[in-house]
């Protein structure tokens, strides 16, 4: 089985990347054999189009509603049939997998299309590109094509697998506001040496950019009618922080994890601004606070900090409730903080609540009683032995996010990066505020903090034929109270993509389906059950409307009939 080409094409446009993946294979042997199609895809990302084409024919994958599909395939899989398409890899990835019975001499095309709204983290989009052919590849090619109306303001690619000979096979084109990357190693360049048949091309390729950002209100475009506005304000001062680090110390942290969680928190001990308060509760059956009240993160403060944590040792059960209760009520007593400063609750446990109260619907009621609005909780879980699912509904219903630490070598810096992310509030209580009667399908646009290197993004339908878009935003800053306002000419702003030729056309209509769905499922986690089904079903509407794989939707890959049934390819999520 022969992989003769191999392309990854990728459009960029304004953040929305539309990505195809297309595999040709040739069966060289006599007789009949296995053809493989595995793809590693960003986890944010929704699969919107797969198919094979078998001498000709094209069988293609079909959207339909999660439930009505593994109703159909589970008469199906009682035959033997193989599980899922789709499963987690590992952070950053999940794993589609499909193979086929190709014919003797026979080829076969394998094409799998996926989309995604790249996210601005720590002042950079980052597009990632899983390389991973297991042979050599006589065609192979990466073209990935950007264009960002607002203006590339850098550009850099980045490889786990480059040498000096594939840095030859690299191009990069580029002016204001597009760019062009082609990577076409030949089959001399991709050998790992000329004697062995094996590749180099195993590993990550990455496109970081970022964009030029002029307008104080941020930036608004618009197409067919749907417009997405971007705001990311800069050079604004950080707002002091109050954080509370809950650690989990029972005995499952013990070795590796306790040694890297230290190792993480004195790295962020050192990125502590001296104008932030903080304090550590320690738990494990018992709930210990390292000071009776949050201190000033003087360099004398932040060393006395520093020999504590070096002493955490794990032993013990995991008394979460107590544990989070004691840092809200040290904040809530807490005196001399900064007037205008943002509080902040970071909980990293390994495990579920073991110790005190169990009932995690108990717990997640007590937790937001207690915070009622007043704090952003963050919870990070290290590892699988977490219930996901209630650190994620927990930290949705009290204004912070969820992640999953991987248990590898690079957990320390994980937890650090996680920290980074939230190191720098520069806004809080943002408003975005549109005309009412105009807009149509508004996505979130309240937000309780921003942090700097993060981007609001905001989308939705301009309903009635408007000529100008008003929008004003709200907000606080560290120093003083902010509306900034902007007003978009809607016809000169449906110029600006009507001559790109490769943009393809309702680009925005796309990114507003999938803001939507994401925001969709997200509240989902922290609603009520009656409400929980309204939102689902409208994500689902919307899924089954864009041909979107889900967690709502699966798509059935079908075959040629003399092979075995179709299957099903089912969107993993971190929850499980």
């Amino acid at each position: 089985i022969e992989i003769y080409s191999l392309h990854v094409d990728c459009k960029v446009t304004s953040r929305f990347a539309h990505t195809v993946i297309t595999s040709r294979i040739v069966n060289r042997a006599n007789e009949s054999r296995e053809a493989t199609f595995e793809v590693e895809l960003p986890k944010t990302a929704f699969i919107t189009n797969f198919s094979m084409s078998i001498d000709g024919k094209v069988y293609p994958g079909i959207i339909k509603e999660k439930a009505a599909a593994q109703k159909e395939y589970d008469t199906a899989v009682s035959h033997g049939l193989s599980a899922g398409l789709v499963k987690i890899r590992d952070r950053k990835v999940e794993l589609f997998h499909v193979s086929v019975s190709v014919a003797a001499a026979s080829k076969v095309t394998f094409e799998l299309t996926y989309e995604e709204l790249l996210k601005r983290q720590l002042g950079k989009f980052e597009l990632l590109i899983k390389v991973r052919p297991k042979q050599l590849v006589k065609h192979f090619q990466i073209d990935v094509h950007i264009f960002e109306p607002q203006g590339i303001v850098f550009l850099e690619t980045d490889s786990t697998f480059m040498t000096n000979e594939l840095t030859e096979a690299l191009t990069k084109v580029q002016n204001e506001t597009k760019a062009h990357i082609l990577f076409k190693p030949t089959i001399d360049q991709q050998k790992v040496n000329s004697e062995l048949n094996e590749t180099l091309l195993n590993g990550d390729f990455i496109v970081r950019y970022d964009v030029k950002r002029e307008a104080t209100a941020g930036d608004i475009q618009i197409v067919n009618g749907y417009f997405v506005h971007y705001f990311a304000p800069t050079e604004m001062p950080v707002f002091p922080k109050n954080v509370i680090f809950v650690i989990d110390r029972s005995g499952s942290m013990a070795g590796r994890k306790i040694e890297q969680t230290r190792d993480a928190l004195l790295k962020i001990l050192q990125d502590l601004r001296p104008e932030d308060h903080f304090s550590f509760i320690i738990f494990s059956n018992k709930v210990a606070e390292w000071k009776s009240s949050l201190l000033p993160a003087t360099e004398e403060n932040v060393a006395s900090a520093a020999a504590f944590v070096q002493t955490l040792s794990a032993m013990g059960g995991t008394h979460i409730n107590n544990a989070l209760l004691a840092a809200v009520s040290a904040l809530d007593r807490a005196e001399g903080l900064p007037e205008r400063s943002v509080s902040m609750v970071i909980l990293l446990t390994d495990g579920q609540p073991t110790s005190g109260e169990r009932n995690v619907e108990v717990i997640q009621k007590n937790i937001q009683k207690a915070i009622n609005g007043k704090y952003a909780l963050f919870c990070l879980g290290f590892g699988f032995d977490v219930s996901y699912k209630f650190l994620e509904k927990m930290a949705l219903s009290n204004g912070g996010i969820a992640r999953r630490i991987y248990e590898n070598a690079d957990a320390a810096l994980q937890l650090q990066g996680f920290y980074q992310e939230v190191a720098t509030p520069i806004l809080m209580k943002i408003e975005m505020q549109y005309p009412e009667n105009a807009i149509e399908g508004l996505t979130k646009n309240n937000f309780k903090l921003f942090f700097e290197g993060s981007e609001i993004v905001v989308s939705g339908k301009i309903s009635n034929e408007l000529d100008l878009l008003p929008v004003e935003i709200k907000a606080q800053s560290h120093t003083s109270d902010l509306t900034l306002k902007e007003e978009a000419n809607v016809k000169e702003k449906e110029q600006v993509f009507q001559n790109q030729k490769y943009i393809f056309g309702n680009f925005i209509e796309r990114l507003w389906a999938y803001l939507t769905i994401q925001q969709l499922l997200e509240k989902s986690i922290s609603a009520q059950e009656e409400d929980q089904k309204t939102l689902e079903a409208q994500a689902l509407e919307l899924s089954l409307q864009y041909s979107f794989v889900t967690p709502l939707t699966s798509m059935v890959v079908t075959k040629p009939s003399d092979q075995q049934q179709a299957e099903l390819a089912n969107k993993p999520t971190e929850a499980g």
